[in-house]
């Protein structure tokens, strides 16, 4: 097997509209106030996640590893906003940041996920639906949208401290892990690479052909205690760059 035919996949995640704030003067609120509608709370529901969103990523030098499961997170800590500077860019899910939406960027939330956001000073509340990456400062936890901030009473000062709890509905079909190991210009090469794992692990290897390469995944796993263990055996080999896939569907 030539080497530079099969390599172990490192994935970095383009989080431009998030990383590049950081980078930029200070960022504006708009013209007008929110109205009463675009405040109303976001309404829960269970979506797919985004199972780009979900690989681990590297902003400003830091790793972060999005969480496999939201359900009964909580989180206390310091709230920003995002508004004018950012309205109108693609946020970290690939949808369009609105400044008026009731929206959240949170660094390892599944993507997208809802929660009740409160002000701690004020015990105002407001749920939100988070599908972008942020706030990368390490004294704050969660970037909400103008509109949300405006609900919670803290636009003026920029900043505020809150508790996040996070808002799930009970799936009808289980969250499924895979892990994806390596990529490969050759599909010879990938298969026979898929043959000794599946032997060693007894799992499926799902093979997708993406961006030129053909991606070899193990799996469906259910359990995260179980993907866990292949991870870490994987990392410890030769496939120190294999990470985890989180889908609701199987690959």
């Amino acid at each position: 097997m030539k080497k530079n035919v099969l390599i172990p996949l490192a994935v970095v995640l383009l989080l431009s509209a998030c990383s590049s704030r950081y980078h930029t003067n200070q960022d504006k609120a708009p013209l007008r106030a929110p109205t009463e509608l675009e405040m109303q709370d976001a309404k829960v529901t269970n979506e797919p996640k985004s199972v780009s969103a979900g690989r681990p990523y590297t902003v400003l030098g830091k790793h972060y590893a999005p969480m496999s499961d939201e359900k009964g997170f909580t989180q206390t800590g310091t709230a920003s906003w995002y508004g004018r500077k950012f309205h109108g860019y693609y946020t970290s899910n690939g949808e369009t940041f609105n400044m008026f939406d009731m929206t959240a960027a949170h660094k390892t939330l599944p993507l997208p996920s809802f929660v009740k956001v409160t002000n701690l000073q004020n015990n105002v509340s407001a749920i939100v639906r988070v599908n972008d990456r942020g706030p990368f400062h390490d004294d704050r936890v969660i970037d909400l949208s103008y509109a949300a901030a405006y609900k919670l009473g803290y636009h003026l000062q920029g900043t505020a401290e809150v508790k996040i709890e996070a808002i799930t509905i009970d799936r009808k079909n289980p969250r499924l892990t895979y892990v994806q190991v390596a990529a490969g210009s050759s599909m010879e090469n990938v298969q026979a690479l898929a043959v000794q794992l599946s032997n060693k692990f007894e799992l499926g290897t799902p093979i997708a052909f993406e961006d030129n390469l053909y991606k070899l995944r193990l799996g469906p796993i259910l359990d995260d205690h179980t993907a866990q263990k292949v991870l870490q055996t994987l990392q410890e080999g030769e496939f120190n760059k294999a990470f985890l896939l989180y889908t609701e569907y199987e690959l």
